[in-house]
């Protein structure tokens, strides 16, 4: 099922420019954006781009939820990024002319505006302050995928599930009942988050439940006790 094209969002009246790497660009640049990127609307599933295709250009989430994940020589699957409202996609490989090395895929149902690069490039030649936003996404995502790497190293399973709860609160926040996580994700995309096996995932979230830690409904997760679990995770204010 391919994409669909949609009236064009403008980037003046965007909702989450605010919240992205945008939020600081004059009129007449916004004014540029919304003159020449183009917005599609995306289903639950869909792929946004694929390992080993080369990138045209920038894709900067208006609204929905989506995955980033690379296919291990196993077959098995990491996610490395989730990405949600205000997020940019691809704009490493865009920058250094390289092909996606990884894949990116729809969680739930999203509103996506696709900047073409020549465009993304000129605003970094002339905008020093975008530039710098652009290399502190860069700084970020970098020490974001070291402690990744650190946690997955070092972490017990059952502290790496709790952590990566606690990190999914964090990013996605929670739906207005103030405990289940605004996201729904199947058990072996939490496994390919905090790097372990789906079976692995069932019986620590089982325990869990059964420790009134958190509330299970399908793929809704509660947190009923956030101070348990993140004395669990191990983690410090």
């Amino acid at each position: 099922m391919k994409s669909t094209n949609l009236k064009i969002v403008s980037c003046e009246d965007c909702t989450t420019r605010d919240s992205s790497i945008f939020c600081k660009l004059n009129a007449d640049e916004l004014k540029e954006l919304t003159e020449t990127k183009g917005c599609n609307q995306y289903s639950k599933g869909q792929f946004v781009f694929f390992e080993g295709s080369r990138p045209t250009g920038l894709y900067c989430i208006y609204s929905g939820k989506i995955k980033v994940y690379k296919i291990k020589g196993s077959g098995k699957t990491q996610i490395v990024r989730l990405a949600k409202d205000g997020d940019i996609l691809g704009y490493r490989s865009l920058l250094t002319g390289e092909m996606y090395s990884s894949f990116a895929t729809v969680l739930e149902d999203a509103l996506i505006c696709y900047i073409p690069k020549n465009v993304f490039q000129n605003l970094i030649r002339k905008n020093s302050e975008f530039s710098l936003r652009v290399i502190d996404l860069f700084a970020k995502e970098l020490l974001k995928a070291e402690d990744q790497i650190t946690s997955l190293a070092l972490k017990p399973v059952r502290e790496r599930v709790a952590e990566g709860l606690i990190l999914l609160k964090q990013f996605f926040g929670v739906k207005p009942d103030g405990v289940t996580l605004d996201v729904k994700l199947t058990r072996e995309e939490i496994g390919s988050i905090v790097g372990t096996a789906t079976e692995t995932v069932v019986r620590v979230l089982s325990e869990f439940k059964d420790s009134k830690i958190l509330g299970l409904d399908k793929r809704s997760i509660k947190i009923l006790d956030h101070d348990k679990l993140f004395n669990i995770a191990n983690l410090y204010d």
